[in-house]
């Protein structure tokens, strides 16, 4: 899902020197619609607006919505959209949703976009959901082109874990931010305060990698760095590192592990060390 995420953003690249055809002086219109199409002259995006008021090189919309007919159909909808005939950046503000074919959302209350530099940017909370995974956090930059992005704080992640048995669970994993997402290499790395919860085992550490499979739907691996402390009931390991195998549940602790354990019970834990 977060390699969708990054493609929705995408469709900010509405290829904006369209505007600077428009008139220069200041107007306003009802009922606004842009069009663009591809070279077999299919339509490729659209953007329609309630109103659009032209001023001098800013071009201000209302009740914002936007398609992207691409790989995949995407929506996007916004209160307000602010473009810039020039530079081509584009500002949305209040209830920014983007929205896929398949149902998963980004929701924000602004995104600010910079084509010169390739980066999408917000300060303001940030939700995204789909089926098999939910993000959400406070401020969000990316770089669509490099298949990137950055939550900077109060991150939370909630994502399945299919196990080799092909059971299903949660892990849940939240720090202080920031969270850098690289599609390229179906890698999240969680910095600061990072706790991650699945089948009543907690992990906690200072910086934490998650790898996702192929399509970035799932959770594969947990590698936890710094100051690690696993607990499971009244079980408590300490290392500074452990990587844990999500799908056969393995657990592999290094750098003189502790540990405080029950031997019997449901409780009872079993640690690798390598």
């Amino acid at each position: 899902m977060i390699k969708k995420v990054i493609f929705f953003i995408s469709l900010l690249l509405l290829n904006n020197q369209v505007f600077a055809q428009q008139n220069q002086n200041d107007q306003k219109f009802q009922g606004f619609n842009l069009e663009g199409f591809n070279d077999n002259g299919d339509k490729a995006w659209e953007v329609n607006g309630e109103t659009a008021d032209i001023m001098g090189e800013d071009i201000k919309l209302s009740n914002v919505d936007a398609n992207s007919y691409g790989e995949k159909h995407v929506n996007l909808t916004a209160e307000t959209g602010v473009i810039n005939q020039t530079s081509g950046t584009m500002l949305l503000e209040k209830d920014v949703i983007i929205t896929s074919e398949d149902g998963a959302q980004l929701i924000t209350d602004s995104l600010d976009w910079n084509r010169e530099a390739d980066l999408v940017h917000t300060d303001d909370p940030v939700w995204i959901t789909d089926q098999k995974i939910n993000v959400s956090g406070v401020g969000m930059e990316a770089h669509p082109g490099l298949k990137n992005a950055r939550i900077h704080e109060n991150v939370r992640v909630t994502a399945d874990v299919q196990d080799k048995e092909n059971n299903t669970s949660k892990v849940t994993i939240t720090s202080d931010g920031p969270m850098m997402i690289d599609q390229s290499l179906g890698l999240a790395t969680f910095k600061d305060n990072v706790v991650a919860i699945s089948d009543g085992r907690t992990l906690i550490a200072d910086e934490m990698e998650v790898h996702f499979n192929q399509d970035m739907e799932g959770i594969e691996e947990l590698i936890c760095t710094g100051n690690v402390e696993i607990i499971q009931g009244e079980n408590k390991t300490y290392a500074q590192k452990a990587t844990y195998d999500a799908i056969s549940k393995r657990l592999v602790l290094s750098g003189r592990p502790k540990m405080i354990m029950i031997t019997e019970g449901d409780d009872a834990i079993t640690a690798l060390r390598d």
